[in-house]
């Protein structure tokens, strides 16, 4: 796209490929991300003194912060991302459920507002019938999560979803919703320009999980009709219409044994996951991404997207065999880069 590119850059990172391909490279801090990648103020900074118009914030960090992106428009710079009041919107999943609600997207039965009494959370499980989940609103990975299956085990499984939520987001408000059995795990990929345009690039499975972490992504998924596939993508696409949403986005749903589909929460980023859909649709997404955010319209209409091929992305989970199979963390000793036909790697 002949853009000169600027990449900021840790102790951990100094010699990334990102850092050795780019135009110019920016040290923003120590390892630790809290002293780097996190510095909302030292990155804007650097932005400013070399005259960087746009900022892509990646898949994590700052990628969903709306705070952050709501600095770097009062800069009078360009976020390549969606709008900060969008961030919020679906950065909450109360909120987000609440907005969706007027645009008819199918929801978990269950209640959309934060509660914190445990009678009123077993009234509430009590109406809709067990196994119910207590879930942190802005929660996330799993995090702030508890099946319950009977109603003895409420409060106990409640008083540890709030303390998991109150230590990982600083939010301790929860809510109650059915728990769906047998679900297949099913997010679409959309796209949204400031014209008012808004497409749907098709799913990716994501239903083999650990520890409610996602482990194979696949697309397009065998479970989906091609009817039930353009309802799941018209929904997603009125997710979108109910925050306002621009650029790239990932809505994500549950669907039950009677392949009915629900809305879980909406990803306001770019994913890790998303050569996946680059690889049946043909698509650069970050290029789509800049072309967004510069005014553009969206390069394809609804009509003219398709799949070609299938696409499947693993992820890879290290864990101590001798302690359960927990998460761990250590050195990686030895890697063989990955060959063959068909095989991509986005590896740093």
């Amino acid at each position: 796209m002949d853009i000169a590119s600027v990449a900021i850059y840790s102790d951990a990172d100094a010699n990334a490929p990102h850092v050795l391909e780019a135009d110019e490279a920016v040290y923003v801090g120590e390892s630790p991300s809290a002293q780097s990648y996190l510095r909302q103020d030292v990155i804007l900074e650097a932005c400013k003194k070399l005259g960087v118009d746009g900022i892509h914030p990646g898949y994590g960090f700052l990628s969903e912060n709306a705070t952050f992106a709501r600095k770097v428009k009062e800069a009078g710079i360009t976020f390549i991302g969606p709008s900060p009041e969008a961030m919020e919107v679906m950065g909450d999943k109360l909120s987000a459920k609440q907005a969706v609600k007027e645009f008819d997207v199918p929801l978990v039965p269950g209640i959309d507002k934060a509660i914190s009494d445990v009678a009123e959370a077993k009234s509430i499980a009590d109406q809709i019938g067990y196994p119910v989940l207590i879930k942190a609103s802005a929660g996330g990975g799993g995090k702030g999560m508890r099946l319950v299956e009977h109603a003895e085990e409420l409060e106990e499984q409640m008083r540890l979803a709030q303390n998991e939520a109150r230590s990982s987001f600083g939010d301790d408000a929860c809510f109650v919703e059915k728990f769906v059995t047998k679900p297949r795990h099913i997010e679409i990929q959309v796209f949204a320009d400031n014209q008012g345009n808004t497409v749907y690039l098709f799913e990716r499975e994501c239903s083999i999980q650990r520890r409610h972490q996602k482990v194979v992504e696949e697309a397009p998924s065998a479970l989906l009709t091609p009817e039930l596939r353009e309802q799941m993508g018209q929904a997603a696409i009125n997710v979108c219409r109910a925050c306002n949403y621009e650029g790239a986005g990932t809505v994500e749903f549950l669907v039950d044994a009677d392949m009915k589909f629900y809305f879980l929460e909406m990803n306001t980023r770019l994913q890790v996951e998303h050569p996946v859909t680059e690889e049946i649709t043909g698509l650069d997404l970050v290029e789509w991404q800049v072309r967004v955010a510069r005014g553009e319209n969206l390069p394809k209409k609804q009509e003219e997207l398709s799949i070609n091929g299938h696409a499947i992305e693993v992820r890879v989970y290290a864990e101590d065999t001798l302690n359960g199979f927990t998460p761990d963390i250590g050195s990686l000793e030895r890697y063989r880069v990955p060959s063959g036909r068909s095989v991509r790697v986005d590896d740093a």
